[in-house]
């Protein structure tokens, strides 16, 4: 097995005073991104571990971060988020902790209606759902979320429109 070490070289700000680059990314965005995060898979420790994930990354790519506008710095770590989050839900794992979630033990201890709402969310695709969420939870603009998702606007505004549209057909039936 080989294993790569990777130089975790954090620069300094040349402005006197000024906080690390690190610390200030940290400041920045750990409570968004978890809270991105707990919405978008339902689980706070999941979302905890794919952010702290998604610092490590960071380290790893000092140089590229270092040089983006704190816009771009935002939206990178939120790509990269959103990247990890579908290599794990491709592994299946929050497929497994969905159905454990309908366990009797689980329904007797939450809301039906609470239920309902997060089957209604679960029937819109991951990037979808997460779209979605970053709009009408969070209350980003299509523009924000298309610069967060690397995706033209037009696109998130359709996803958004499909969105709603299979939601209201959901609450129908």
């Amino acid at each position: 097995m080989i294993v790569q070490h990777f130089p975790l070289v954090i620069r300094y700000p040349s402005r006197k005073g000024a906080k690390p680059l690190w610390e200030e990314l940290y400041e920045d965005h750990y409570k968004e991104l978890v809270s991105y995060g707990t919405r978008m898979s339902g689980s706070k420790e999941l979302a905890e571990d794919l952010v702290q994930e998604t610092f490590v990354k960071a380290l790893m790519n000092t140089e590229t971060v270092e040089d983006l506008s704190h816009s771009k710095r935002r939206a990178w770590l939120y790509r990269t988020f959103k990247n990890l989050f579908f290599d794990r839900y491709r592994r299946a794992v929050l497929e497994n902790e969905y159905k454990q979630s309908l366990q009797p033990e689980y329904l007797e201890d939450h809301g039906i209606q609470e239920i309902e709402n997060a089957m209604l969310l679960q029937s819109i695709e991951p990037q979808d759902r997460a779209i979605f969420q970053l709009r009408y939870f969070d209350g980003y603009t299509a523009e924000e979320i298309s610069q967060m998702m690397n995706l033209p606007p037009g696109t998130v505004r359709s996803k958004l429109s499909r969105s709603r549209k299979l939601l209201k057909q959901n609450l129908e039936r």
